[in-house]
């Protein structure tokens, strides 16, 4: 009788009566091309299957609808080796040593990364992938070794199996480990922001990673020794793995819940009519919106503090309207992306439908000059908050960067935050100085926001909110958006990352709580860190969370739902 591998009854029945119990990261490698032939080694696919990931071949094609279309749905990708890499693309001639290249494999593999580094996918590089990934991120790389290294290189080319070792690398640890090797190209300077992982004895460059996303290489082939029992090279599939497993749970969670940066500057850096439909050089748009997987955004009409004379207040007062008519009239231009939201249920009513929303707001009470209707005609464009000032006192308050005109509120600015109250309008305290903030907390009937802005306690600016402050307005309902400019996260700013603003939330949330914090990033007001520039690379923000040990629910209080709760109970009250 003929096994009953080889009867097709069997097959079919055993996969009818499979029923898939572990969900398992999907990864993409991308593949090698040989004599028209797309093909790739299953040593990788081995690899990924041996750390619990679900491999799949993504087709060595150039077409980026097709790439994007398989991009989309993935937890991580692998970046397999190949061969040599085209020098035109770092603007170079070919050295004599250069051997076969293939330009659509080039083309393929940066549209590749680029698509996966948009959408903060986990990507892991090896050999040639390595070499890839440092020149898409603006590294150099050298042709041949050989020829081009500063001192004499070690054979770098092995011809024993690729399962054995044949020379060693110190990792960033002090660690040594022997490793394969099979190039002649190599990275030669490293691109901005990665950190060296592993170097040959002859200097050559042999891992790289990035400080703050999941994105690292080796030169080596990690993947034919793993599938023979080398630990430490099964241990970086298994860290791809994990990554990329927390990846897809990133999604999976922005897919329910309400995610919202209450702070951006959009509008400012644009003189005039602009699209957020389309990368036009900010950091807020519907395109990264889509890729980062936010669902609202805050654009604010930003003054910034001038003179206060009649005429002065006057032009204030119609710069912020016309600011907030552009962005209003971004719904027009993008019906089928977005809307304008002026409630929660907007935002719930725009992510059901697939739509971002975009809320309005106002940053410097300045706008309002010296006449309270005002906050009523901007009301009912649909701002849902007022920032009382700037970097500077005005009318309605002194600043924390100002001197100290009223000693807090001014009496202007005690009725205006009675009229935001009574109309329902939050009243934002970025930016007032503490003696401005607490007056508004003690004539405040409605709890408060402070839309951007940072614990003093970790980083010593006037501008975040010392822990005092902070206990303050968690008693009194409200709620402080963590601000990801670097000077207000970490003393030395260029090195301020997204780990950094992690901290400041753990510091919140050891203070008072979970339910009195969220993020403002302050995007394209010069708000940025290493980690997270912009929109698209908030979720990585979510990825710390996960790895934090937060729990779904405090991420979604974390990420909308205590700004919703006071947009609710500020809103409840409007007249």
């Amino acid at each position: 009788m003929m096994n009953s591998s080889y009867q097709l009854a069997s097959v079919l029945k055993e996969a009818d009566q499979y029923r898939l119990i572990e969900s398992r990261p999907r990864i993409g490698i991308s593949a090698n091309r040989k004599d028209g032939q797309t093909c790739l080694a299953e040593t990788y696919i081995q690899a990924v299957i041996l750390a619990g990931g679900a491999p799949v071949v993504i087709p060595a094609t150039t077409d980026l609808c097709v790439l994007s279309a398989v991009v989309q749905e993935l937890d991580g990708i692998l970046m397999s080796g190949g061969c040599d890499i085209n020098p035109l693309f770092l603007n170079e001639e070919p050295v004599p040593a250069l051997q076969d290249v293939d330009t659509l494999r080039d083309r393929y593999d940066l549209s590749l990364i680029r698509l996966a580094s948009n959408r903060q996918i986990p990507i892991m590089g090896i050999c040639r992938g390595h070499q890839m990934l440092n020149a898409a991120f603006g590294g150099t790389l050298y042709q041949d070794i050989y020829t081009q290294a500063e001192q004499p290189p070690i054979r770098h080319s092995q011809k024993m199996a690729r399962e054995e070792a044949s020379h060693t690398v110190r990792l960033e640890d002090g660690c040594v480990i022997a490793v394969n090797s099979f190039h002649h190209q190599a990275v030669k300077d490293l691109a901005p922001e990665f950190v060296q992982t592993a170097v040959a004895t002859d200097g050559i460059n042999e891992g790289m990673r990035h400080p703050e996303k999941s994105i690292f290489s080796v030169q080596w082939h990690p993947e034919a020794m793993a599938i023979h029992g080398d630990e430490e090279a099964q241990a970086l599939f298994n860290h791809f793995i994990e990554e990329a497993r927390i990846f897809r749970q990133a999604k999976e969670l922005h897919q329910r819940i309400a995610t919202i940066d209450s702070h951006t500057d959009t509008p400012m850096i644009f003189p005039g009519h602009f699209n957020i439909g389309e990368k036009q050089g900010g950091k807020v748009n519907l395109p990264f919106m889509e890729e980062g997987r936010i669902d609202a955004a805050f654009m604010v009409a930003y003054i910034p503090q001038g003179a206060r004379d009649d005429a002065s207040l006057a032009k204030a007062t119609a710069y912020a309207e016309e600011r907030l008519k552009e962005v209003i009239r971004q719904e027009k231009l993008n019906p089928t992306r977005m809307g304008i939201a002026r409630t929660p249920d907007d935002l719930f009513l725009l992510k059901q439908a697939g739509k971002k929303a975009i809320f309005l707001g106002i940053e410097n009470g300045y706008a309002l000059g010296k006449d309270l209707d005002n906050i009523r005609k901007f009301r009912d464009m649909g701002v849902s908050y007022i920032t009382l000032c700037h970097n500077g006192d005005n009318d309605l308050c002194d600043s924390a960067r100002g001197k100290g005109e009223w000693k807090g509120l001014s009496p202007l600015g005690k009725q205006a935050v009675a009229e935001m109250n009574r109309l329902g309008v939050m009243v934002d305290i970025s930016h007032a100085a503490e003696s401005t903030f607490y007056d508004v907390l003690a004539c405040s009937r409605y709890p408060i926001i402070a839309s951007h802005s940072s614990a003093r306690a970790l980083c010593n600016h006037p501008r975040n909110l010392t822990d005092a402050q902070i206990k303050a307005l968690a008693e009194h309902g409200g709620v402080v958006q963590i601000c990801l400019y670097k000077g207000f996260i970490n003393p030395e700013a260029e090195k301020a990352s997204v780990s950094d603003a992690i901290r400041h939330i753990n510091h919140i949330v050891d203070l008072v709580g979970v339910n009195h914090v969220g993020i403002g990033s302050d995007f394209d007001g010069d708000g940025e860190l290493i980690g997270c520039r912009s929109s698209n690379e908030l979720i990585n923000i979510t990825m710390y969370l996960l790895k934090e040990g937060y729990s779904d629910a405090d991420i979604s209080q974390i990420w909308g739902g205590n700004f919703l709760r006071v947009m609710r109970k500020v809103q409840s009250a409007r007249q």
